[in-house]
């Protein structure tokens, strides 16, 4: 992407209500990896504001598809460094049952104080946030001494396999170098001001399975129960202690998630056995050593065993820390200048896609309320939203002070 097409900064008159647009996007059924013209919504405003905007679709498969075809998003306002980056997605999980719900669950509506719909929190609700506090700082005349970008993929709730980790790849193909990076997930449990993520634990998934012979329970001579050797395979798991945790981070924990044999019959022994596991872990682990472990258990579980001892695993990320700096000092002087409250920095919680965005620049997250987020009736009060977009002005006129 060449700089040259960049526009410059203009003072501009248009202010985007933050409310209102996020009402508008919610209004776009984008439950991932489909767009449903979300990106067309957000990519008109960011227009409107001087900000020049492409398009990157990644993929070729149907939705449901492991490469799903995703659209994503790069919109830049500036030439100069250093580039402010703002990070999330459009795509949302789906509804569920609609009928639980208080109303359409696409509406947008607001109603007692509350924008009610999927992906208000989760993070349509931030986005909407960014872009006013955006607009409204424009149409006072300021200008950033550097660049604003947003980085926006249709692939976060998916398997984020077309959505930001290739994003970022073209992107620096381009020429693209992004400085430091604001990513609005929900971050705050219960209120605004909370919690400001500044890294993520990573995740490793592993499934076991043993396979046997089946037979009679008579005649247990005759067949090779594989449901004693997974049991005695799943202590080994469970009874190791993986960490004590660290500054940031919580201790890692070894949750199994699922142990199946689906034999429907009572005197059968089954031939397979089958147990599944999620290792959520710190900076005292990778992916790949924690895999070494896993090998290494089922290695030793194989000698003297007459049957057959499989492994699939996943590394959905790794784990990842920003130490604090001044993007985490900027966000907590901003949230505290707005709202009289210090956020801690906090590496709690699931995966975000800030875990591919650190290997390109410092990341810290900071959005909404999430507490309903996924949930039926998700919603977040108004006026959260406007005053995350007055954190993010502030963050903004701190940054590039």
């Amino acid at each position: 992407m060449a700089l040259a097409r960049f526009k410059p900064f203009m003072t501009l008159k248009t202010v985007i209500d933050s409310v209102e647009f996020a009402s508008a996007l919610i209004k776009r059924p984008s439950v991932t990896p489909a767009d449903a013209g979300a990106l067309d919504t957000l990519q008109a405003a960011l227009e409107g504001l001087g900000f020049v905007c492409t398009r990157y679709p990644f993929g070729s498969g149907a939705a449901g598809e492991p490469d799903a075809r995703v659209d994503n998003l790069y919109a830049r306002l500036g030439t100069k460094a250093p580039n402010f980056c703002f990070a999330g997605h459009t795509d949302v999980v789906p509804a569920g049952d609609t009928e639980k719900w208080a109303q359409d669950p696409f509406a947008g509506l607001v109603k007692n104080g509350e924008l009610l719909g999927r992906g208000a929190a989760d993070m349509k609700g931030a986005i909407a946030g960014f872009v006013g506090a955006v607009s409204e700082l424009l149409a006072s005349g300021w200008t950033p001494k550097g660049s604003i970008s947003f980085l926006i993929t249709g692939d976060e709730e998916g398997p984020a396999i077309n959505g930001t980790k290739k994003l970022l790849e073209a992107i620096t193909q381009d020429g693209e170098v992004i400085d430091h990076c604001l990513v609005g997930e929900p971050t705050n449990p219960n209120a605004m001001g909370e919690m400001i993520k500044n890294g993520r634990r990573g995740s490793i998934n592993a499934e076991i399975t043993v396979t046997g012979k089946q037979g009679h329970v008579a005649y247990p001579h005759r067949a090779l129960n594989p449901v004693p050797k997974l049991l005695k395979i799943m202590s080994v798991f469970e009874a190791r202690h993986l960490d004590h945790g660290s500054e940031f981070f919580q201790p890692s924990n070894l949750e199994i998630t699922t142990m199946d044999v689906g034999n429907p019959t009572e005197n059968m022994i089954p031939q397979t056995a089958k147990a599944r596991l999620n290792i959520r872990f710190n900076i005292h682990h990778s992916g790949q050593s924690l895999k070494a472990w896993i090998e290494q258990v089922l290695e030793e579980a194989r000698q003297g065993f007459d049957g057959q001892i499989d492994l699939v695993t996943r590394i959905s990320g790794e784990s990842f820390l920003t130490q604090p700096c001044k993007l985490t000092d900027v966000m907590q002087d901003a949230v505290e200048a707005v709202i009289g409250r210090r956020p801690e920095l906090s590496t709690s919680g699931g995966t975000s896609d800030a875990r591919f965005i650190t290997n390109y620049a410092p990341v810290a997250e900071f959005g909404l309320v999430g507490a309903t987020m996924h949930q039926v009736d998700e919603r977040v009060d108004v006026a959260d939203i406007v005053t995350l977009t007055a954190i993010y002005k502030d963050v903004l006129t701190r940054y590039f002070a």
